[in-house]
Formats: C-alpha cells, structure tokens, sequence
C-alpha cells in the first residue's frame, strides 16, 4: 500500500459488490505501458481510501526477473533456437511462453525489430485491417516470425498482469475482483468492444471500461484529498489534454452544481486522433538519422525502426530526469550478434525539446486546422497516422468544432476552457505545457477570456490506472463525486431509401439516430412508433455513423442531409441475417430497439411487431450476427 488519502465527498453512485471482491483494481492497457492499481475496499471507509500500485514482475533479461510498477506493451517473439525455455520461464508459470512480454521484450526487439510487437493497442482501434488475424509484426517476413493479431497481443498484457496479481494475492483471485480497464475516450463502440474481448479472454469477469482522461481527473480527484472543491467552482470547464503513447485524447468536463454539490459532467470528446508518443519516438530517430548522416554514418531503414526504439527510451529518461543532459543509443547492426559493427551515438535533451515542442506542439491561431497532405495512390499497409503533427492545430479544431459544448460568452468562437488539466508522460516536460498554455491563452485574450488555470497536483506517471482504481471504488460504494458522461458521440444506422432503380444512381441514405450523445451506459431506447424493412437469408451492409457535435437530436430523429464533418462513416457491418423459415432476401418489418451496454458498446435489436423474434446486431467488427431468439 502506497497510500491512504481522503476521498472526495459529494455526490455519487452506488454500485453493486461482488461477494468475493474485496478490491476495486484499475488497470491501464496503455500503447507503450501497462500499469495496474487497485483500493483495498476492506481498508476503506467513506472518505479514506487505502490504494496501492502493484509491482508486476517480469523479464529485464534471459532469466532475469525484476517487479516493476509499469509493464511496457511489447511482445517479442524470438527465434526458436533464440532463448530456452528457462530464459523464458517466468515464476508462477506451469510452462514457459514462446514468447515474452515487457522489459525484456521491449529491450530485445530494439536490436531486432522485425520480432517485436508494438503499438497493439493502436492496431486493436484501426478499423481498416482485421484486428483478430495474425498481422503482427506488420513488417515481419511470414515464413520467419509467427504472427499474432491485435487482439491476441492485448490479452496476452491483461493475463501477464492477471498471474502477476494472483500470485501476489493468491486469497484474492483477478477474476473475482471487480476491474476497470482504461481506453482512449476516442475509441468507437467496435474497439470498446475488442477490448473487452480482450479482458474476457484474459479472464476479467467483473468489467467496466473507462476513458483515460476521465481516469486521469479521477486521479488528481482522489490525490487532492477533497481539495479540489477549492481549485474549481460552477461554471468551470475542465479541458484535459492527454497525449499518451499512441493517441491524442482531448475532453472537456464543466463543473455544475446541483442541490448544492458541485458535480462533473463530460459535455464533449475529440475525435479520433493515432498521434503521440510513436510519432515522437520516429521522428527522434529521423533526426538522429539525420546527424549521423551528416557524420558520413548512413542507416538502413530497418537501422532506422531500430533506432526509434532506442529514442523512445532516450525520451523516457530524459523527460524523467530533468538532470539529465544526454543518453546513449546504440544503433545495431544488421544482425544481432555483429556487435563490433553497431553505432554509437546519444540522444540529448535539448534535441528531445526542441523537435518535440516545435515539431509537435508550434504556434498555431484558433483558425488553424491540422493539415492534410496529398497522398500516393499506393501505400504500405500501416496504421492510420493523423496527417498532421501539430497537437496545437488538433487543439484549435476540437475548441472550435465544440463552442456549442458549453455556454459561451456571445461572439466566442471556440469553447473556453476555464482550467486545463495534462495527463502524459510526454507532457511531464515544463517547456511543454508551457508551450500549451501559451498557445491556449493566447486564443483566449484574443476574445477577451481569461487565462486558463493549469490544476495543480496532477500526478502523470500511473494516474490513468490509479484513476481508474479509484473510480471502481467511488461507483460501488458510492463515496465521492462521479464524473457524467455517457456515449462520447451520437450514434447512426443508415436507412436506404426506397425508389426505383435509375442508371448511375444510388439509393438515398438517411440516418436514423439510435443513441443520443451522452446516453448512460446500461440504458436503451426503442423505436416502437417507426417501422423500417430488414432484409434476411442474404448478405446485407449495415452501415453506422457518429458525431461529436450533433447534440440536440433526439432517439428515432432521421437526417436526409447533413453538413461536411456533421456525422463521420464508421466502419460498416456485413450480415448474413438467418432467414428462419422466410425466402432469402424477404423485407421484414422490424421496429429498432438501441442499447448501450455497461461497457459503452452499442446493441441493435430489430423486433417484428407481435412477433417475439429479435435479430440483435452488435457494433463491433464480427462478420456475423446472432439468430433471432
């Protein structure tokens, strides 16, 4: 145990306790790290919470086991003739893995990248590839390295983190605990969904899901030990800037007051943006390319994927250490072993600063928009990297897309954050968030706002899982404020409008709304007024829609048309819906039932009239839906 704070009073939500689960475990399945927290519910009592970190053990070398508080998120997998099973061997295991996980495989996959599985948690959310095939290593020859899917590479982190939590509580199983995993508030219902997949197969039967910047306020929350009624009032807007490992995740939270308490509601999410610290990392490693180019010392790309794993952890030190001048990076060799013929160069902390201040976060105006760039017709298969690297310009178009988000004073042109709150290894370096303030504060003297007021007391290294420990305590005994939120988008399904056939021509779409920005998880909505036809017994596209700024329509609303940039196509269903007894490709008519689960997910069910069949769909990436039943 690492502490014993007071909690925040207020408001809050009950929850229901599991018999056997005597701690509320937080866990971040981060894209470099993984972490997890836990409150010890039986040491807990009202305003005192008894939270603690757990030092997860794992492989730093060949048989070399060290506990540490973060486990990095790579997976390597070596050559069978690379480490024996002993080098492999783990305590608490019955038999070694053909792979490894954390320091080791972090380490190891430096000198051999194409063995190295990174940024799974970033494949798990790409909508374009199929996130349960063997596709990683992307870059790995298939008849040398035996490929594991997104999918697989995130449970195997959650079942790591799993036996390092039973062997530590051998009294107090993972399974019977209640866990909240952490995801990006910008994930789409279909990642939420193999997510949980994930923490299902890892064995978590007690889930809920929970966006890192809400766990992240959660975490200062808790740190202020009820303090933070003093550093915010009503009518406050929180912006939190979360810059993690793979994504850029922006949420306003107002603060409103209700029968006197003060309470938080999430009122706006950005979209969706894969840039972070991977971006950093390969572009330190261009720009020590480029030095060592300059040395007459040209590197290979595969020299050069090499050398971003080296200045990932250069990076890490040196944003860690503020006394640190400079760290050496090894560039290796093709072939591990020709060590004689690796480069040795460093990394320092004025080039980390420099290219990570100007590179990613430049002076921008509230008008800036990220840019997009021309793109060749052919590319590598890869993830969906944001075309522009300037988290400021990301910045600009969130505040402005969202000054409906909150009241304004008339003529803003953006939304007023009032207080900004940072969460992100990489945001640990001053001249960082001084930068942000400086541009963020800029926007707002220009419309006569006041400055924003950075919250004090942030903890960044573990807040995201220590926030989320935190808020499984505050839903199941109800002690604390709980921040509101609800979906972070409104939801739609398309509906093909009936017409002729015409040459050329499609048939128009409308979309119908199934679920209204901020609906509660648990909750659903049912459509019994407004009949639609579903087509059985053949292969069908159901084709759904979000949008962050669509916020007065209303459940069974149907847009004919809608503005650029008002509803964003997520990735689309194909169906193959059991025709039980009707001829393939008969029109049912159905009326539409929408659920948001508990994890944030979203359920379709198409309901006949007087009928008791129900075809449910689930929004994820499965190809097929259940029979009616």
């Amino acid at each position: 145990m690492d502490s014993i704070a007071a909690s925040a009073g207020g408001t809050g939500a009950g929850g229901q306790k599991h018999p056997e689960s005597r701690y509320s475990v937080g866990i971040d399945l981060g894209t470099t790290h993984c972490a997890l927290s836990w409150v010890d519910e039986a040491h807990s009592d009202g305003e005192r919470v008894a939270q603690g970190v757990l030092d997860i053990p794992q492989l730093v070398a060949p048989a070399s086991v060290q506990a540490q508080a973060l486990l990095p998120s790579f997976l390597y997998l070596p050559h069978e003739s690379e480490l024996s099973a002993a080098d492999r061997a783990l305590p608490g295991q019955d038999a070694a893995q053909p792979f490894v996980v954390g320091e080791f495989a972090r380490a190891r996959g430096a000198a051999t990248p194409i063995r190295l599985v990174a940024s799974a948690k970033s494949w798990l959310c790409h909508g374009g590839v199929d996130r349960r095939a063997p596709i990683l290593p992307a870059d790995a020859p298939a008849d040398e390295v035996q490929r594991i899917s997104p999918l697989a590479a995130s449970t195997e982190y959650l079942r790591h983190l799993r036996r390092a939590w039973d062997q530590a509580h051998p009294d107090a199983p993972l399974a019977a605990q209640h866990v909240t995993v952490t995801i990006p508030a910008s994930f789409d219902p279909a990642a939420r969904e193999l997510t949980a997949e994930a923490c299902q197969a890892a064995g978590f039967a007690h889930l809920t899901l929970l966006e890192e910047p809400q766990a992240a306020l959660y975490s200062w929350l808790q740190a202020s030990g009820g303090a933070w009624r003093k550093q915010v009032v009503s009518g406050d807007v929180i912006l939190v800037v979360d810059v993690g490992g793979g994504t850029t995740d922006l949420s306003l939270i107002a603060v409103q007051e209700h029968s006197g308490q003060l309470q938080l509601q999430r009122v706006a999410v950005g979209e969706h943006i894969l840039l972070g610290g991977d971006n950093m990392d390969l572009a330190l490693a261009y720009g020590v390319a480029r030095k060592l180019a300059a040395e007459g010392r040209q590197l290979d790309a595969w020299q050069t994927r090499a050398l971003a794993h080296g200045c990932r952890a250069a990076k890490e030190q040196l944003l860690a250490d503020e006394g640190l001048a400079a760290v050496p990076v090894v560039v290796p060799s093709r072939g591990a072993k020709l060590i004689g013929g690796s480069i040795r160069t460093e990394v320092t902390r004025a080039e980390v600063l420099q290219l990570l201040v100007e590179g990613f976060f430049p002076p921008a105006a509230i008008t800036d928009r990220p840019q997009a760039r021309a793109r060749a017709a052919l590319t590598q298969l890869g993830l969906p990297y944001a075309q522009d690297a300037a988290v400021t310009r990301h910045l600009a178009a969130f505040l402005s897309r969202q000054v409906q988000a909150t009241a304004q004073a008339e003529g803003a042109s953006f939304a007023h954050p009032t207080a900004v709150l940072f969460n992100g290894g990489v945001l640990k370096a001053p001249r960082i968030e001084a930068r942000i303030l400086q541009v963020l504060n800029g926007w707002l003297a220009a419309e006569g706002a006041p400055p924003v007021r950075p919250l004090e007391g942030a903890q960044l290294d573990l807040a995201v899982a220590r926030g989320a420990a935190y808020f499984g305590h505050v839903a199941r005994s109800g002690a604390g404020v709980r921040i509101r939120g609800g979906t972070a988008q409104s939801y739609y399904v398309g509906v093909e409008g009936n017409m002729p056939a015409i040459p050329g021509m499609e048939p128009p779409l409308s979309a119908l709304c199934l679920a209204p920005f901020g609906m509660e998880e648990g909750t659903e909505a049912a459509l019994q007024d407004q009949q639609f036809g579903l087509v059985v017994g053949e292969p069908v596209r159901l084709r759904f829609f979000g949008s962050s700024v669509r916020r007065s329509d209303a459940v069974g609303t149907l847009l004919d048309f809608w503005g650029e940039g008002e509803l964003v196509e997520l990735q689309e269903i194909e169906l193959h819906l059991p025709p039980e007894g009707r001829a393939a490709g008969d029109v049912v008519p159905v009326t539409l039932q929408a659920r948001v689960t508990d994890i944030g997910t979203l359920q379709l069910a198409c309901v006949p009239p007087g009928g008791q069949e129900r075809w449910k769909v689930e929004f994820d990436v499965r190809a097929a839906s259940g029979p009616p039943g």
